[in-house]
Formats: C-alpha cells, structure tokens, sequence
C-alpha cells in the first residue's frame, strides 16, 4: 500500500443492508494493513448468538441496547475501519459520537449508498436480516426513508457502490485519499 495516502486513524462505514460495509470493510482493513471490526460480529460474540436470534429471542429494544453499547466501545477504543450496523446511527448516543469523530482529523465517515435493487441481490433478504422479514423490499426502502437522512449528515464522503464489485468500491473509497 502507497503510504503517501492520507489515510485517517478510523475509517468508519455505516449504510443499509446490502451496502456491502462488512465485505468492504474487510477489503479495506486488509488493503491498507490496518484493523478491521465489524460491530455485528462483536455483538454476536458478546451474546454468543447471531443478530436474528438475538432479535427473535430477545427482542429488538434488547438487541439496541447491545449493539449501542458495541457501537460506542468500538467507537472509542478502536482504530482502523469500524463497519457498523445499519440501524445504529438511529441511536442518538451513536449519532451524536459519530458525528463528534467525523469533525476530528483523525476519522473519516463514509456512507456506503446503495439502491434497492442493488441491494437486494447482496442481502437476498432471508432470515439474517430480521427487520426484512415481512415483505423486504417495502420494509427496506422503509428504513432507508427513515435513516437516509442520517447516513447523509454523519458522512464525510458518499461512496455510491451500485453496480461496484467490493474491489471497486474500495478502490473508489482509497482514491478519494489521493
């Protein structure tokens, strides 16, 4: 990797589902050598389940709290990319600290946009996404309704990654550093 980059201490992903910010991320991390933490592996290491059971066993009020908890951890205390779940943002700690690090030098927000039928494909809107179960595609576009506007305030930079493969879209992500 050109170290003539400027690449900031955390490079934040947040988006919908099927934004890609896990496998971007992961991409991302590995191309530039640095840390990389997906806060819905860590909320699934911490419960020892995954986010669909955690929804389903214990409810979406419970899983929130979790994942906000995660959320601002890894926030604080973790450098390199930080991919986040897509609804953590609707949480106004969560909002409110992103929006704190995205002023700071040393932290970039990139908002991972993608339409739905882009998105569709990736997510395949099965069982993993809970709050897509009932007719997915109305329930996504839904979300994206509401959190839209959110991505858009918190983000440094929007990374549109429509018909982008994930190398493209970090490719895309890393020339913006040049």
């Amino acid at each position: 990797m050109n170290m003539s980059l400027d690449i900031p201490g955390r490079i934040v992903l947040i988006g919908p589902p099927g934004a890609g910010k896990s496998t971007v991320g992961g991409l991302l991390a590995r191309e530039l050598g640095i840390e990389f933490t997906d806060t819905d592996q860590e909320i699934e290491k911490l419960t020892g389940k995954k986010i669909a059971e955690v929804f389903v066993e214990d409810g979406e009020s419970y899983f929130r709290r979790i994942e906000e908890e995660v959320v601002l951890r890894s926030l604080t205390e973790k450098r390199g990319v930080i991919a986040r779940g897509g609804g953590a943002v609707m949480s106004e700690s969560v909002e409110r600290e992103i929006g704190v690090m995205k002023g700071a030098d040393d932290c970039e927000v990139l908002f991972l946009d993608v339409t739905i039928a882009h998105a569709a494909p990736r997510v395949g809107f099965n069982k993993e996404r809970p709050l897509l179960l009932i007719n997915p595609r109305a329930s996504w576009q839904e979300l994206m309704n509401k959190r839209r506007p959110v991505y858009t305030r918190l983000a440094s930079r929007v990374i549109d990654t429509n018909g982008n493969s994930p190398d493209e879209v970090v490719a895309n992500i890393i020339s913006g550093w040049r």
